[in-house]
């Protein structure tokens, strides 16, 4: 897209295992691409341990990507020298998916709000620093007052209203939240998921939400992408994907959602997916998902799909909608089944 803030192309973060010598690594994030346009929301979902935390951070460069590229308005992010890359997060910021692990339990919330103006010295005396803290904590929902307090005088709710003060404070344009409602009540889900979607209008923010929760998620999002096993399986409009899912992934996804009409939910299809989820460590050959894909068939062992476009708008790496270069056949095998093993 033109007017994309944020280009992610082949983006990778490998661990390695101990002090193995053969090249065996966690393949959290393998080779994911994506944008974001100035002003949008991109929600990344997936099961936990797929990807996203990691991804999130490797856009911040809080963890080193291993290959790939990050590009943030026209910026290449990975060559950023030390200082360049201090001087860069002023216009990105993160919030953490824990309130209760992200502040300081010894410092005043004040304080926490007021660091980074102090790291990028964006403050002119004491007085002037104590007044920004507070007209901060105000555009949260919390009183200037509160500065003085410590975090377990909190809610679960206020914490993270501290945690996106912080982010606020340098007037970044980009923030990446991670799974910033996983941790808190439902009734205080959809006030911070609000407060989220304000601050996006008034102040021009570009988000990055990540999350495991598809119905949230689509609230908050402009487009969607589906992760899994280190790799985004489908993106696209959140209308989109929640009418017409492509990927049997995305489809299981979905069908776990309840619904809260009862004769519908006990008429509707659930998607059980078999098996586990294989190790990023020794990923399945082909398709990472075929071990556990009802729809498997003969190709899917052999083809690594990339996301290709289904319809305008709408990616998929699945070989029931693209054939990557090859003819796929579906196989008439009586147990398709017997293709999933590695």
């Amino acid at each position: 897209m033109s007017d994309a803030l944020v280009t992610v192309d082949d983006l990778s973060v490998y661990f390695p295992v101990g002090r193995r010598r053969d090249g065996t690594a966690v393949k959290a994030v393998d080779g994911v691409s994506f944008e974001i346009a100035k002003g949008e929301t991109l929600g990344l979902v997936g099961e936990s341990g797929c990807g996203k935390s990691t991804t999130g951070l490797a856009l911040l460069r809080l963890v080193e990507p291993t290959r790939g590229s990050v590009t943030f308005d026209g910026i290449d992010v990975r060559e950023l020298s030390a200082r360049d890359l201090r001087r860069w997060r002023r216009r990105a910021a993160m919030i953490f998916q824990d309130p209760y692990a992200s502040l300081d339990p010894r410092q005043p919330v004040g304080e926490a709000v007021g660091e980074a103006l102090d790291i990028h010295d964006l403050h002119q005396g004491k007085q002037a620093r104590r007044t920004r803290i507070g007209e901060l904590l105000e555009r949260v929902g919390l009183h200037p007052d509160v500065a003085e307090r410590y975090p377990h005088e909190f809610s679960g709710g206020q914490r993270q209203r501290v945690g996106i003060a912080r982010a606020l404070a340098c007037e970044p344009d980009f923030i990446v939240a991670d799974e910033p409602i996983a941790a808190l009540d439902v009734s205080i889900q959809a006030q911070v998921m609000n407060l989220m979607a304000e601050l996006q209008r008034d102040l021009d923010l570009t988000y990055l939400f990540i999350a495991h929760d598809l119905a949230a998620v689509q609230h908050v999002s402009d487009r969607i992408a589906v992760m899994y096993l280190g790799r985004i399986v489908e993106l696209a409009d959140r209308i989109d994907i929640y009418r017409s899912p492509q990927h049997p992934y995305t489809q299981a996804l979905l069908s776990a959602i309840p619904v809260p009409e009862p004769t519908r939910e006990r008429s509707r299809r659930r998607i059980l997916l078999e098996g586990d989820l294989p190790s990023p460590m020794d990923p399945p050959s082909g398709c990472n998902f075929r071990t556990r894909c009802a729809e498997v068939f003969e190709a899917c062992g052999r083809v690594d799909p990339a996301l290709a476009p289904v319809t305008d708008g709408h990616e998929a790496a699945c070989l029931l909608h693209h054939d990557q270069g090859q003819a796929v056949e579906r196989s008439h095998h009586p147990d398709a089944r017997e293709h999933q093993k590695a």
